[in-house]
């Protein structure tokens, strides 16, 4: 029997890059999930399509976490397509590099929103439906531990992440609902290329800091999610798994 065998999750921000790894990989491991999009509709059916081709079940959903109408909705589209939620990845994030003298307004509502707030919209409405042994994953980032220069709007985010994860732990804990933060280090994604990250002297730097002597991909931190989300991961709650491939 597969791992997630009969369970439903949610992966906010699953149209590319870590989300989408991490929707494919739960899927492959037995579980329904729901594919939330903001604006790639296309992206978010592309990885419907290719969860079914391999024998998955998955249906997209779109829905901007930082708004609570459709936050709420993202999670509605849960119940409508299976009838119950299990497992809820809060991966949508967003990310702006910029020194202090650069910060504005805009940047760090920008972040907090989608990062922060979303985080919170999404649980809200998602606790009211899982039951005793769910699982909130909350996707952080190695940057709250290695604190990076120009990095301290999203740092600051990713450090709320982990103090979230914390007190949320604690607040469910007593339903028998766990609650985990997974902190990548640099991951090759879209979004990565897009930045101009991949091939840059940051990444090189990126890769001389790493002791496995490379940066990561969306498979690499989709395999802890699916333990994070099933029965193997039942005695932890409040954990951030450093997953940098041993940077600290």
């Amino acid at each position: 029997m597969s791992k997630l065998e009969g369970k439903v999750a949610i992966v906010t921000g699953a149209s590319k890059g870590i989300g989408a790894g991490i929707a494919k990989a739960l899927a492959a491991a037995g579980a329904s999930v729901v594919v939330n999009y903001a604006s790639s509709k296309a992206g978010a059916d592309k990885v419907v399509s290719d969860i079914v081709a391999a024998g998955g079940k998955a249906v997209a959903v779109k829905g901007d976490v930082s708004k609570a109408a459709e936050a709420k909705g993202i999670v509605d589209g849960a119940i409508k397509a299976y009838g119950k939620l299990d497992v809820l990845v809060n991966n949508s994030g967003v990310y702006e590099f910029g020194s202090l003298e650069e910060l504005t307004e805009e940047h760090y509502h920008r972040q907090f929103n989608v990062n922060v707030l979303g985080l919170l919209l999404v649980t809200q409405a998602a606790s009211a439906h899982l039951g005793e042994g769910g699982s909130i994953i909350n996707i952080g980032s190695l940057v709250s531990r290695i604190v990076p220069p120009g990095s301290a709007v999203y740092t600051g985010t990713k450090g709320a992440v982990d103090a979230i994860t914390g007190v949320l732990s604690r607040e469910l804990g007593p339903r028998n609902i766990r609650v985990n933060a997974l902190n990548p280090g640099m991951v090759e994604t879209e979004g990565a290329h897009a930045a101009g990250f991949i091939g840059s002297d940051f990444e090189k730097q990126a890769v001389a800091n790493t002791p496995l002597g490379r940066i990561g991909q969306p498979s690499d931190i989709a395999s802890i999610a699916v333990f994070l989300a099933s029965n193997d991961s039942f005695w932890l709650t409040g954990e951030h798994l450093f997953a940098g491939g041993g940077v600290r």
